[in-house]
């Protein structure tokens, strides 16, 4: 199959409305050919696009940043001479002096199909400011590795952040392109917006239910390493809001989640005994790990990893949100006075708990910390958000 990118470079006449305009391009280190070339690179060999600036997102252009709310700095690309513009530095949406800097911006980011995900929002920013300015905004379209299926409640008004674009549930089932598209419609957005659609993607063909078997993960952020962490992540991203360790420090962050003081082997039988139809789909496995940075560095952890892979995988069973919110429903019924949520300014978010943030209102954690409240209660007040946002649609792309 044909990314985005792969299709720009291949089909002279899709570049043909680029010729003779200022190009900028947003990007990261899995903007990548399917020949791994960069698309920086790629696009600067063409003789008939001009490049004029690059941007980066969250974790920067070259994804060094190992951690959130570690910030980028602009600079000079040493290659190609131009200026490389960060979106997670001093600023979070474009300045005019950055839109200055060319007349159509490409975007080409591996985006993991998860509201919470940062380029989501970046995305949204681009939007608004182009809209504002009458530039142009292409999308090079790509996979989303989790594929179709739609989990999650939305987000609540009031609630929105750079976590929190919009009233979208955290397992959107979107690509990025279409993402955009929406953003347009919901917002009433007046701008100049077109998708370089993917050539050949078959979202629910196995094995990969939306990421390509002939195409390589290129971790699109420092701690996104693999499909299955893709997979587990609109479940597993909640842990960014918890004293529990996510992984960070180890080799398969956001797939994992422990900490020194609970027994994982508990954990996983009272998630058995509390809903055990929220499990299919995926394996449980009890293991034991060290972070070598991040929350419990250098203690020994219990803890459980996520297995949304190989023949425990079942695309459409699998529910990667409930599992997590599983787990902490029951640590909260083992240890009810646990000290689970962590209390900290999540995305520069000052006087919201995390969690909230996280989940775009306190829904979830109530249901959690509610002694009284069962698997059911939460299915009451998700699927109605889950039946609304499933009726999205493609919007004509796939």
């Amino acid at each position: 199959m044909l990314f985005g990118i792969d299709r720009l470079l291949a089909e002279p006449d899709l570049r043909a409305p680029l010729k003779g305009r200022r190009v900028a391009l947003l990007a990261h280190p899995a903007s990548l050919t399917a020949d791994l070339a960069h698309s920086l690179d790629a696009l600067a060999a063409l003789d008939d696009i001009t490049l004029t600036a690059a941007f980066g997102p969250q974790h920067g252009l070259r994804g060094d940043k190992q951690d959130n709310m570690v910030e980028s700095p602009d600079f000079i690309d040493p290659v190609l001479g131009i200026p490389v513009f960060s979106l997670y530095g001093e600023v979070r949406r474009p300045t005019q002096a950055m839109m200055d800097s060319f007349d159509v911006i490409l975007i080409d980011l591996q985006d993991l199909g998860c509201r919470i995900y940062t380029f989501v929002t970046t995305l949204l920013y681009i939007l608004e400011a182009a809209a504002a300015q009458g530039k142009s905004v292409w999308v090079l379209d790509r996979p989303n590795p989790a594929g179709r299926p739609v989990e999650g409640l939305t987000l609540r008004e009031g609630w929105e952040s750079f976590v929190g674009a919009g009233p979208m549930p955290m397992r959107h089932g979107l690509t990025l392109g279409e993402m955009g598209h929406w953003f347009i419609r919901h917002y009433g957005l007046d701008v100049d917006y077109g998708v370089v659609a993917m050539q050949g993607w078959q979202p629910e063909t196995a094995p990969g239910f939306g990421w390509p078997s002939d195409r390589l993960w290129i971790n699109p952020s420092p701690n996104a390493p693999n499909v299955n962490m893709a997979r587990a992540y609109a479940g597993t991203v909640m842990l960014e809001g918890t004293t529990l360790s996510e992984g960070r420090g180890t080799t398969r962050p956001l797939e994992i989640f422990g900490a020194p003081d609970i027994n994982a082997r508990h954990v996983i039988a009272r998630m058995r005994e509390l809903a055990p139809e929220w499990l299919a789909g995926c394996a449980l496995r009890e293991i034991w790990f060290e972070p070598t940075f991040h929350k419990h560095v250098g203690e020994l952890c219990h803890g459980v990893h996520i297995h949304a892979e190989g023949r425990f995988y079942d695309h459409q069973a699998f529910r990667p949100w409930r599992v997590q919110a599983l787990a902490f429903k029951a640590i909260r019924a083992l240890w009810p006075d646990y000290p689970l949520w962590r209390d900290f300014p999540y995305e520069y978010e000052i006087g919201k708990l995390a969690i909230d943030v996280i989940n775009g209102g306190p829904l979830l954690r109530e249901w959690v910390d509610d002694a009284a409240a069962e698997p059911g209660d939460l299915d009451a007040i998700t699927r109605p958000d889950e039946t609304a946002w499933d009726g999205i649609g493609s919007f004509g792309l796939y």
